[in-house]
């Protein structure tokens, strides 16, 4: 694409591409390193899906057992919010699905966020969205971003596509994939919402009285021990109201405050996330379904009778969209094994929770050996683009893997890895996939990171 002669120019070392959980610690680790970096958001705030979406709460940093496997900058970023009273850290989950989560507060989680990239010398631009890729040999030269100011190309070395949907590498002419093979169909999106006034002892309560009406894992047994973090269940009640939401269940996680809970309920399917017409339509369904099953919750449900609607996501939660076609890309087996690779960059103990496309239900397979799998480094890197690096929900894996490196704290660890791989590039004078591994993972074992 031919640069614009009106465009102002800003030279950096690596630029980084939308400011959701991956590209906040892509950010933060390339800025710890040295180099020059500069992260771009299209929204006025950072969090990505975690704050424009809703996505609550952070699962999960452990595996099955209770071993930690996302460290690093994330689990600073857990440190930060628990000093603002912003998270009450890590919590069971008794939803029963993994074995903890990590609720918090979204506005303390920007402020925390912002505050750490300031430290690492990032520069910030908001109200910033990528509309053109400059290409020189298969190298990516510049990108081009539009705001208030008008036009500007952002020149740098390395570039971290962070921004969920592979937008960068889509502009490149990277190879990308998009959904499940065969007919390219994604993950459904949903449209997050809180709820104030519900009364939560009355629904444990409920939970305690009627388990067989629960997610199987529901750890009935200590919810008088332990707090009430997740609900999955009230299936009779939701059957019963047939209300017309392609779902099989109630799903809803308590906080912040006390009397508050998050809905993930909405289900808007066989739409495109990467199509703007498709994705107008999708924020209009979700907000449909919003008002149905809040009217279903207040009318049926234990608990919810003097409940009412707090706030509504600003955009609709996506699932799955475009990623990048990589050196490799992690499939199913590779989870379900709990599979090691020599180039290792993260690992996570999420299962594979793939949400039908097109039908009610949730798939799961759990990760077998000591609960968590290996993500390598050449999943991060573009198969075509020699400057390209991605994280968070857009690295090469396969449909049924996104299933769990789609899950935030993975999105934070490939993140810290890419943008230490990327700081690293710029440093080493060498291009992402000749940087030497062992050096990588050197500099992540220095920050923390569990691999």
């Amino acid at each position: 694409m031919s640069r614009s002669s009106h465009a102002k120019i800003v030279e950096a070392d690596v630029v980084i591409v939308g400011g959701g959980p991956a590209g906040i610690t892509a950010a933060i680790a390339a800025g710890r390193q040295g180099v020059r970096t500069i992260l771009v958001e299209r929204y006025g705030f950072v969090g990505g899906m975690s704050t424009a979406a809703m996505v609550y709460p952070w699962m999960t940093f452990h595996t099955d057992s209770g071993e930690q496997v996302i460290k690093g900058i994330a689990q600073e970023i857990v440190d930060r919010l628990q000093e603002r009273g912003g998270s009450p850290g890590h919590l069971r989950d008794t939803v029963g699905f993994v074995h903890t989560l990590t609720p918090y507060h979204p506005e303390v989680y920007q402020v925390v966020a912002t505050d750490m990239l300031r430290e690492a010398g990032v520069k910030l631009l908001l109200h910033s969205f990528v509309d053109g890729v400059e290409m020189t040999d298969n190298t990516i030269c510049a990108v081009r971003i539009t705001n208030k100011s008008g036009r500007t190309e952002l020149r740098a070395k390395v570039f971290v596509d962070t921004s969920g949907d592979a937008d960068v590498a889509h502009l490149s002419g990277a190879e990308t994939v998009q959904g499940r093979d065969g007919d390219r169909q994604s993950q459904p999106m949903t449209m997050k919402f809180r709820m104030r006034g519900v009364d939560l002892a009355k629904v444990k309560d409920y939970m305690q009285q009627h388990p067989e009406d629960f997610y199987e894992k529901t750890p009935v047994d200590q919810l008088s021990d332990i707090p009430l973090t997740g609900v999955s269940g009230f299936y009779s009640h939701w059957k019963k109201a047939n209300v017309p939401v392609n779902r099989d269940q109630v799903l809803f996680f308590t906080g912040p405050a006390e009397d508050e809970v998050l809905i993930n309920c909405t289900r808007v399917q066989g739409l495109d996330a990467t199509n703007a017409e498709d994705l107008t339509r999708a924020e209009q369904e979700g907000r449909k379904q919003v008002l149905m099953i809040a009217e279903f919750l207040q009318r049926d449900v234990p608990g919810f009778e003097k409940a009412s609607i707090s706030a509504v996501a600003p955009q609709i939660g996506i699932r799955e969209s475009r990623r990048i076609v990589g050196h490799y890309a992690l499939a199913k087996e590779d989870v379900i094994a709990g599979r090691k690779f020599d180039d290792v960059i993260a690992r996570s103990g999420y299962p594979i929770d793939i949400h039908d496309p097109s039908g009610k239900g949730v798939v799961a397979a759990f990760i077998a050996g000591d609960g968590a799998y290996d993500i390598p480094y050449r999943c991060l890197i573009s198969c075509n683009v020699r400057n390209l690096l991605a994280a968070g929900r857009c690295i090469s894996t396969t449909h049924e893997a996104l299933a769990t490196t789609r899950l935030t704290p993975s999105c934070m660890a490939t993140g810290q890895a890419a943008g230490t791989a990327a700081a690293l590039s710029v440093l080493l004078e060498a291009e992402p996939l000749l940087v030497p591994v062992d050096r990588l993972q050197e500099e992540l074992r220095k920050e923390k990171a569990a691999i």
